[in-house]
């Protein structure tokens, strides 16, 4: 047996160091792509969820549309059957017919042009294929397949009780009350569907 030399003796107990990795933790190169797609595809799911809660969340503020918007009090309204008012921020015409008050969505309910008063007519007509509406948002005539939407009113006290609310139900006007300090709000985030004619 020939002689080892020094070099060799010190190669030799290096190699005996090493420990060799269990063959149950090595990870060929498919395995380890596979892992790297699971991993990823885990991060991106993280990611959905959390975009998706994020867009759940409401966000708007009061006096932003989608939100409660503050009108006035009821001794500025004008008297029943005039002219309604309108709020081009909360995207509403404010109506105070016979019945009580409406706040209806500017939106025509045809193909969603932006529709207008007209004091001669005594009526809302849409610019672009003529529809026509009642004081109270029912349709009179035109292609609109229904009455115009509206969103929900609320009146309160200065102190904040509810005296009335628009039921989100059947739509109907809410009773103007005797109180002059009660306070006028439109929640632009519950839309009323208009009823469909026949």
């Amino acid at each position: 047996m020939p002689a080892e030399t020094k070099s060799e003796t010190k190669t030799k107990g290096k190699k005996d160091k090493v420990q060799e990795v269990p063959e149950l933790m090595q990870v060929n190169r498919r395995e380890f792509l596979n892992f790297a797609w699971l991993i990823s595809m885990g991060f991106l799911m993280v990611d959905i969820a959390g975009i998706t809660f994020l867009f759940a969340l409401p966000r708007f503020k009061e006096g932003e549309f989608g939100g409660v918007f503050t009108l006035g009090i009821i001794g500025d309204l004008p008297p029943p059957g005039s002219t309604p008012i309108n709020y081009p921020k909360a995207k509403i015409w404010l109506s105070n017919t016979e019945e009580g008050l409406k706040a209806l969505y500017k939106v025509c309910t045809h193909l969603g042009c932006l529709y207008n008063w007209q004091d001669q007519e005594i009526r809302y007509i849409c610019p672009c294929h003529g529809s026509q509406f009642e004081p109270d948002g029912d349709y009179i005539l035109g292609p609109a397949p229904r009455d115009l939407d509206q969103f929900v009113i609320i009146v309160e006290t200065p102190d904040g009780q509810v005296i009335a609310e628009t039921d989100p139900l059947t739509g109907a006007a809410v009773p103007v009350p005797d109180d002059q300090n009660a306070i006028i709000k439109v929640d632009t985030g519950q839309k009323i569907i208009g009823a469909i004619h026949t």
